[in-house]
């Protein structure tokens, strides 16, 4: 491995004096030779050296003043690749067997230094508790499926560890193409995991992007967001967590195209605060305490989501504190509301949506629909279509809940300044 130091001179007065002696030439050809004569790049086979040349040019009227300064990158070359570091590299092994923490530790140090790439190979790497860093990137090859992992695996082997991959403080870092497995070890063990001690604690935006992975089997949260400002996470499956599949406690993120099934609480979980997020596209399905569970907070969007089989509500919002500012619009709920892992919080907790102290919401556009397990066991679900308490400026119109619930629509107790009109049922109710 080289570390290299390359030094950019910046000075305004180069580019200056360089364009000023290219006379009738193009703008094209004026720009080649300015880059020509500033520097060169050895493109020699066997070299990876990158080369710089100061230029002195001659300026018969008065020297352009300089403001700049040199600027200094630490670069990392191994193996012919610049700040990319491969795993295997490092000594991992992906025979399901050997302990690869260490080796995979080390990666993601030299990464760190340089803001570099991670790679993992197609194996499956038994690692216990690592840490990621700003602006790094941490990269498999995906092709998982609904039963399986995919190519590029890490399988907990710690049952002492907080989590799998710690980002606190790995300000703008992406996980993308990997599987992540707990195996089930421990207690309380996350998959990625993200703890400030207080809102804002980093002083500036987390901005993670978990992408294109699948993370199951962990005794705690898929993925845990605590304290968390702006983030991503987006076409992933995320599943079979003892946990949740996403607990979020903050605000400004996109939860966009996930596959979020069988955890044990909630696919998405937020408490105490959750605020400004969207969620796009996701199918929430078969999760334990509810599809999502917000208790308090503001300003989310729900839209075209699948929500499948829940056994509690598919969307239960404001029942900790109070809720506001909501659009649910365009969304499918199916079979919402089944008592069959265990009893319901209360009866009205076998409905499609609970709203409890809102405020400011919009649920319109949306299709609902009862039914039981997919081969027709099971109990049908759910009682009730919408379960409406304690809110104000409440709006639910122009959805279709023929065959949505058994029982009744729409349920309201103890509301102000609501519009509930135009909403299709083969219940006697109006709507």
């Amino acid at each position: 491995m080289k570390k290299k130091l390359i030094t950019l001179l910046l000075a305004s007065s180069m580019l200056v004096g360089l364009l000023a002696g290219c006379g009738g030439k193009n703008a094209e050809q004026t720009t080649t030779d300015a880059l020509t004569t500033a520097g060169q790049t050895d493109t020699q086979a066997g070299t990876n050296a990158v080369t710089t040349a100061a230029i002195t040019e001659e300026d018969t009227t008065a020297e352009p003043e300089t403001t700049s300064e040199p600027v200094t990158y630490e670069v990392i070359e191994r193996n012919g690749y610049v700040n990319t570091f491969d795993i295997t590299d490092y000594g991992a092994v992906g025979d399901g067997v050997t302990d690869c923490t260490a080796a995979v530790q080390a990666a993601l140090d030299d990464a760190g230094r340089v803001e570099g790439t991670v790679i993992v190979p197609p194996g499956k790497y038994k690692v216990g508790q690592l840490k990621m860093y700003p602006r790094t990137r941490l990269e498999g090859d995906s092709a998982w499926n609904y039963r399986a992992d995919g190519n590029s695996v890490f399988i907990l082997n710690d049952p002492n560890a907080t989590c799998m991959i710690d980002i606190t403080g790995a300000y703008g870092c992406t996980i993308t193409g990997m599987s992540l497995n707990g195996g089930y070890l421990g207690q309380g063990i996350h998959g990625v995991y993200l703890n400030w001690p207080e809102y804002n604690g980093g002083a500036e935006e987390d901005t993670p992007t978990i992408d294109d992975c699948r993370i199951g089997n962990f005794t705690g949260d898929g993925v845990h967001l605590k304290h968390i400002w702006c983030f991503t996470v987006r076409h992933n499956m995320i599943h079979h967590n003892n946990g949740s599949g996403v607990y979020i406690d903050g605000w400004d993120g996109f939860v966009l195209d996930n596959w979020l099934s069988g955890n044990l609480n909630c696919g998405i979980y937020g408490d105490p605060w959750v605020a400004s997020v969207t969620m796009t596209g996701n199918r929430v399905e078969w999760n334990g305490k509810a599809g999502i569970w917000f208790k308090g907070g503001d300003s989310l969007t729900l839209t075209g989501n699948f929500f499948d089989r829940s056994f509690g509500p598919a969307v239960k919002l404001g029942d900790g504190s109070t809720f506001c500012d909501v659009s649910i619009t365009g969304n499918m709920f199916r079979r919402s509301g089944c008592p069959d892992w265990g009893a319901l919080d209360t009866r009205y907790d076998s409905s499609h949506i609970y709203l409890k102290n809102t405020q400011n919401v919009t649920v319109t556009g949306n299709t609902f629909k009862w039914g039981t397990n997919d081969d027709s066991t099971g109990t049908q679900s759910p009682d009730y279509d919408i379960y409406l308490s304690a809110s104000k400026a409440v709006v639910i119109a122009n959805n279709t809940m023929y065959e949505g619930s058994l029982k009744r629509s729409i349920v309201s107790f103890d509301c102000t300044q609501t519009v509930i009109e135009n909403n299709l049922s083969h219940h006697d109710e109006e709507n």
